[in-house]
C-alpha cells in the first residue's frame, strides 16, 4: 500500500506519538478489507507505539478505529484513507497519540465545552480536495470531546450506503442521523454551528478592535497580496474573510501561477495565509461583511458592519470579496442542489461512477470537467448555449476524441428534472430549430462561470451591469478611501495571478491615499 518514500515519511511523523495507540479493524472478506488490513499492518510496523488489532465488531465493514491503548472509542474510518485523505489519517494517528494539533487554544476549549452528544458521519471521496478540512475537523472534535463520535465514510467504498442516503455531493456531514452540512467547512465553522453563543462573542471581539489603517474584505489572492503590500508599509492592517483563500480553495490543479510549476488550490491558499500571518496582519476568518458605511468627512473612519452584529472601523478599505459559482437558474437547480446538481467535478465525480451525467458550459471549466468525468462515469452530455465551445483548442480536441461524450451547442438548458428526491434528467432546447430534448441522467455539473460577491455593496459603490465593482486603473472606487481588487471588480480576465497583482496595486493606492489625506 505504502511506497518506500511514504513509509519513511510516516515513520518520521510517528516519532511524535506521546502515547501508544491501537488500530482496531472490523474486516470481512472483501478486497477492500484486504487492502485495509495491509495498510494498517504496514503502519503498525513503523512504530512500537502503534498496534494492529483485527478483533473489531463494527457493523460497517471494512472499517477501523484509531483508539488510545486500552480504549475502544476513537476516530472511525470506513475508508482506506489514501489520496487526499492520507494527511487526515496521519493527523488522526498523531492527535490520538497525544501530539498537539495546530489549533487555537480558544477553539479547543470551545470543543471541550460542547455538552451534547453528537454522532457525526462524514461522507467523502478520496479525490475530493475539499473533503480533508471537514474530515480533519470532525476527527479532531471526537478526539478532544468524548461526547462526540466521528465516522469517516468513503462514498466510493460504500456505494450502497451512499445511494440509500442519497449522498450526491461531498463532503456531506450527517449529525445524529440528520443532514448537518454539505460542502467545505472549517473547524471553526463547524464549532460555530454547534456553539450557539459564538456569534455574540465574535461580535464583541470585533467591536473592541482599534481602527485599522487598511481593512481588507476578502482573503483570496487579491486580499492576501493587498495585506502583504500594506503591512510592509508598517501600518495597521486587518483582513476580514469568510474563508481565507476564497475560491482558490475550490481549485484543483494550478499550473499557470508564475514561478510555481504546479500546485493545487488548498496548498496555495495555505501559503497565502502563512505569508500574510508572517507580517502580523490581524486575520479575522469566518467573517462576512453586511454593509460598508463611508466616512462622513475626508480622512474620517469607514465603518464595516459584519453579519454577526459586530463592526470594524478603518481609514481605508479594500474590497476583494471575489466571486462564486454562477447558477444556471432553471427549474430544478435549487431543488436538487447536492442531490444530483453539483459544481465540483473533482469532488463529486466519483459518486457518479458508472452513471450518466451532463455538464452545462463549454468554456475551459466545462470542457475540463467533461474530460475529467468521462474517465469515471458511463457517459457525459455537454450542453453549451453558444454556437461553439469556447474552451482552448487543445481541450476541445481532447473532448471530441472521447467516445463516451456527446456535445450539444446552441443548446439552451430549460430544466433539471428529478423524482422529488434526486436528479433524473436534463431538458434543453435547440436554439436554431426550437426542438426540445430530454436526456436521462443521474447528475448535472454546472460550469458556467462566476458571479461577483457584491450584494452587500449595492447603493454604496458603483457597480457594473454584471454586478462587478467599477474601478479605475489604480483600483479606486467612486467612494473616497474605498478601493477594490480581484475577481469582484471590472478588471478583465479572472485569473489568480491578475487578482494578486490587482491586490498589490490596491494596497499601494490605499497607502498613497493615507499619506495624502489628513487624519
Amino acid at each position: 500500500m505504502l511506497d518506500t518514500a511514504m513509509k519513511t515519511q510516516l515513520q518520521a511523523y510517528l516519532q511524535n506519538l506521546r502515547a501508544p495507540i491501537r488500530l482496531i479493524a472490523s474486516l470481512d472478506n472483501s478486497s477492500g478489507a484486504a487492502e485495509m488490513r495491509e495498510l494498517l499492518q504496514e503502519i503498525a510496523e513503523l512504530s512500537e507505539k502503534v498496534h494492529f488489532d483485527d478483533s473489531g465488531t463494527d457493523a460497517r465493514r471494512p472499517s477501523f478505529v484509531i483508539a488510545k491503548e486500552g480504549e475502544t472509542r476513537g476516530v472511525r474510518f470506513a475508508a482506506i484513507p489514501m489520496g487526499h485523505e492520507f494527511t487526515s489519517l496521519v493527523l488522526a494517528l498523531l492527535w490520538t497519540g497525544g501530539h498537539p494539533p495546530k489549533v487555537d487554544a480558544e477553539v479547543l476549549e470551545q470543543i471541550k465545552a460542547l455538552d451534547d452528544d453528537y454522532k457525526f458521519e462524514v461522507y467523502m471521496s478520496l479525490s475530493c480536495h475539499n473533503c480533508p478540512d471537514v474530515v480533519q475537523a470532525a476527527t479532531l472534535m471526537s478526539i478532544y470531546n468524548p461526547k462526540i463520535q466521528t465516522t469517516v465514510v468513503d462514498g466510493g467504498l460504500f456505494q450502497d450506503e451512499v445511494n440509500e442516503r442519497q449522498v450526491m455531493a461531498v463532503p456531506m456531514v450527517f449529525m445524529n442521523d440528520a443532514l448537518f452540512a454539505s460542502g467545505r467547512m472549517t473547524l471553526e465553522e463547524i464549532v460555530g454551528k454547534l456553539d450557539t453563543r459564538s456569534d455574540e462573542r465574535e461580535a464583541a471581539k470585533l467591536n473592541a478592535k482599534a481602527p485599522y489603517d487598511v481593512l481588507i474584505l476578502g482573503g483570496g489572492p487579491a486580499g492576501a497580496a493587498a495585506a502583504v503590500y500594506a503591512a510592509r508599509k508598517g501600518i495597521r492592517v486587518g483582513v476580514a474573510a469568510e474563508r481565507f483563500g476564497g475560491q482558490v480553495n475550490d481549485t484543483m490543479a494550478i499550473e499557470n501561477y508564475i514561478s510555481v510549476l504546479e500546485t493545487d488550490g488548498p496548498k496555495l491558499a495555505a501559503a497565502l495565509e502563512a505569508q500574510v500571518r508572517h507580517y502580523e496582519v490581524d486575520i479575522m476568518n469566518l467573517q462576512r461583511a453586511d454593509q460598508v458605511i463611508p466616512a462622513t468627512e475626508p480622512g474620517g473612519l469607514i465603518t464595516v458592519q459584519m453579519a454577526n452584529g459586530g463592526s470594524l472601523k478603518s481609514r481605508s478599505v479594500i474590497l476583494s470579496t471575489g466571486a462564486r459559482w454562477r447558477n444556471v437558474n432553471v427549474p430544478g437547480e435549487a431543488e436538487y442542489k447536492n442531490k444530483g446538481v453539483a459544481y465540483c467535478p473533482h469532488c463529486d465525480g466519483p459518486l457518479f461512477k458508472g452513471k450518466r451525467v451532463a455538464v452545462i458550459g463549454g468554456g475551459n471549466s466545462g470542457v475540463e470537467a467533461a474530460i475529467d468525468l468521462a474517465g469515471v462515469v458511463e457517459h457525459v452530455t455537454l450542453v453549451e448555449f453558444a454556437d461553439a465551445l469556447k474552451a482552448d483548442a487543445v481541450l476541445v480536441n481532447k473532448l471530441k476524441s472521447l467516445s463516451n461524450v456527446n456535445i450539444h451547442v446552441n443548446a439552451q438548458t430549460t430544466e433539471i428534472t428529478g423524482d422529488g428526491q434526486k436528479v433524473n434528467g436534463l431538458r434543453f432546447k435547440d436554439r436554431i430549430t426550437g426542438e426540445e430534448h430530454a436526456v436521462t441522467l443521474a447528475g448535472v455539473f454546472v460550469q458556467i462561470g462566476l458571479v461577483p460577491n457584491t450584494d452587500f455593496l449595492k447603493g454604496t459603490v458603483s457597480l457594473s451591469r454584471f454586478g462587478e465593482i467599477v474601478i479605475d486603473d489604480k483600483c479606486h472606487t467612486n467612494v473616497p478611501g474605498v478601493f477594490a481588487a480581484g475577481d469582484v471588480t471590472t478588471v478583465p480576465y479572472k485569473q489568480i495571478v491578475i487578482a494578486a497583482g490587482e491586490g498589490s496595486k490596491a494596497a499601494l493606492s490605499a497607502f498613497d491615499y493615507l499619506i495624502r489625506t489628513p487624519v
